[in-house]
């Protein structure tokens, strides 16, 4: 039997997959949480095989849930979901320890695939990811040490998003946002807009722009 954990903050989204997961015999939901404090307090009191976490959450994202449960349980699968199809989410879950990544509106056959292959010890990335990046042994680069806002920067910038378009998505002041891109300039060894473009080829960070 695996036991799950459902980690998302959309109500809706959740009961919808805790539906589909009622008719495996192999599958238990033994909890669920709506944020990031929630699922780690479930973690501390409770013991789970998987944890199915949101990478877009209000307040600490998935992806800072992700490094809390990389460092307190190193050996728990975690599955990121995502809206995001982008090979760059799915590189940097990887890169933070995720062993699967899939997105919400793929086919539920493929979603529980995933589930068992990460129960099972396995990874699965949905497609998104190749084998060769996979497995590559290749030390962690730059943008693995990004935080989750500063990652969401980045991506937006790279994409072309206007700086004032980026704090109204995510709800903060353009000088909020514009101290997230000096951070990710600094950690990344950059010096311009121009040259995370040049940086996101250079690795290979392939991405499409949202509607």
């Amino acid at each position: 039997m695996i036991r799950l954990l459902l980690v998302d903050d959309h109500a809706i989204f959740r009961s919808g997959l805790k539906r589909m997961l009622a008719d495996e015999m192999d599958i238990k939901v033994c909890g669920e949480a709506n944020s990031s404090s929630d699922a780690l307090k479930f973690l501390r009191q409770n013991s789970v095989d998987v944890v199915m976490l949101d990478i877009n959450m209000p307040g600490s994202s998935g992806l800072d849930v992700l490094r809390v449960i990389r460092k307190a349980w190193p050996s728990l699968p975690v599955l990121m979901l995502s809206m995001y199809r982008e090979k760059l989410y799915a590189k940097h879950s990887l890169q933070l320890g995720a062993q699967g990544y899939v997105t919400k509106d793929c086919a539920p056959e493929d979603m529980l695939q995933a589930l068992r292959i990460v129960a099972g010890g396995g990874r699965c990335f949905s497609g998104i990811l190749d084998e060769r990046d996979i497995e590559s042994p290749m030390e962690a680069p730059a943008h693995a040490k990004l935080s989750s806002r500063e990652f969401e920067v980045f991506s937006s910038i790279v994409r072309g998003v206007p700086l004032t378009q980026i704090g109204i998505a995510m709800g903060v002041s353009v000088k909020t946002i514009a101290t997230h891109r000096s951070r990710v300039l600094e950690k990344l060894g950059l010096d311009s807009n121009a040259a995370m473009v040049s940086y996101a080829l250079c690795h290979q960070l392939e991405f499409n722009e949202r509607k």
